[in-house]
């Protein structure tokens, strides 16, 4: 049985590497670019377990397992920190601190002033989880791919699917997945969703500078060896395959970052880039069999690099034996027949 991979991001390298794990020999990995070429390159690189539902928080607590085993310079655990400063963002984050508490995650309430020169005066809650933290997306999947290589599966760059012979396909091919189903007559409901990200020039930083979430307003920001990048939806939401960058909210994003980390103050956006979601109806990802001999592996709504791991290993186990040892089956593609919830606050990151 010779098994296709339509994808050569964080989650399609991941597949692959994951059925050679499991032992299949005849795997071929395709891209109709490079490996890590689109949207796993231009990833923010967040890792974290602190999710509001428990199927999403066993993702991720399987996928950070994978992450510290790879350790630096792929992985650095500095944590994830999210901050509150209403009294119904206190709620939320509390409530979502103490259903992770509950599935095993070590998040806790913490007085966010522990990290040097971050302005706390304003909030009324911070929750930090010491097992997250920040990674490179496209190391990561090169990672991936070169542990694949050694096991035997076929890389095939500058190649589109539709030229490879297979049994079984998987579609991994991020906010392009849906132009690909449609080719084996399948309608995934899949678009893209333009997000970008502005980096600093130098400053100093706090090795401890984990990475910083407003919980209201979705702003959030990492470090990246000397300087910060910084994230945040757009006023208005962008959608298609355009990647520009807009730069007439450089001004509200280097304001936000100097209330909230004023060493930062008087800095300015020395580089910016802009990549691609895969959203769906509910900004939450479509895994496992979506019609004979095809499989899916998309629609991760910004979360795709972080999940990568563990999604790989339970699409290898469902294609191999027929079940996952994790539950897939809150993101079967069945669900949207039902009227699937639309995307709610997890859409910010």
């Amino acid at each position: 049985m010779r098994i296709v991979v339509a994808g050569a991001g964080a989650a399609g390298t991941s597949v692959a590497y994951h059925l050679a794990l499991l032992g299949t020999r005849d795997v071929v990995l395709c891209d109709r670019g490079r490996v890590a070429g689109e949207s796993t390159a231009r990833a923010m690189g967040g890792v974290r377990q602190q999710f509001s539902t428990a199927a999403e928080v066993r993702l991720a607590q399987e996928s950070t397992r994978f992450f510290e085993e790879l350790g630096r310079p792929y992985f650095d655990q500095v944590g994830y920190l999210f901050l509150a400063t209403t009294p119904h963002g206190r709620e939320t984050l509390e409530a979502r601190q103490r259903l992770q508490r509950e599935l095993g995650v070590p998040a806790e309430l913490v007085d966010p002033s522990y990290v040097r020169g971050l302005r706390t005066d304003d909030v009324l809650a911070a929750v930090l989880c010491r097992k997250d933290g920040v990674a490179d997306p496209a190391a990561v999947a090169r990672e991936f791919v070169r542990r694949s290589v050694e096991m035997g599966v076929q890389v095939l760059e500058q190649t589109p699917v539709e030229q490879v012979r297979g049994d079984v396909y998987v579609i991994a091919s991020g906010p392009w997945s849906a132009g690909v189903a449609a080719g084996f007559g399948v309608e995934l409901p899949i678009r893209p969703l333009c997000r970008q990200l502005l980096a600093t020039a130098d400053l100093r930083l706090p090795p401890e500078l984990p990475m910083v979430v407003e919980a209201e307003t979705g702003f959030h920001f990492r470090r990246l060896d000397r300087r910060l990048v910084l994230a945040m939806s757009d006023p208005e939401p962008r959608w298609g395959f355009a990647q520009e960058v807009d730069d007439s909210v450089f001004g509200d994003r280097l304001a936000r970052l100097a209330h909230r980390f004023p060493p930062a103050a008087g800095t300015r956006i020395e580089s910016a880039w802009a990549g691609l979601y895969d959203m769906t109806p509910d900004a939450h990802p479509i895994l496992g069999r979506v019609a004979d001999g095809l499989f899916a592996a998309c629609g991760f709504s910004g979360h795709g690099f972080m999940q990568s791991p563990a999604v790989g290993r339970a699409l290898a186990e469902e294609i191999l034996t027929g079940s996952s040892s994790i539950d897939l089956s809150p993101y079967r593609l069945e669900r949207f027949a039902d009227g699937a919830a639309a995307p709610g606050e997890e859409l910010v990151l």
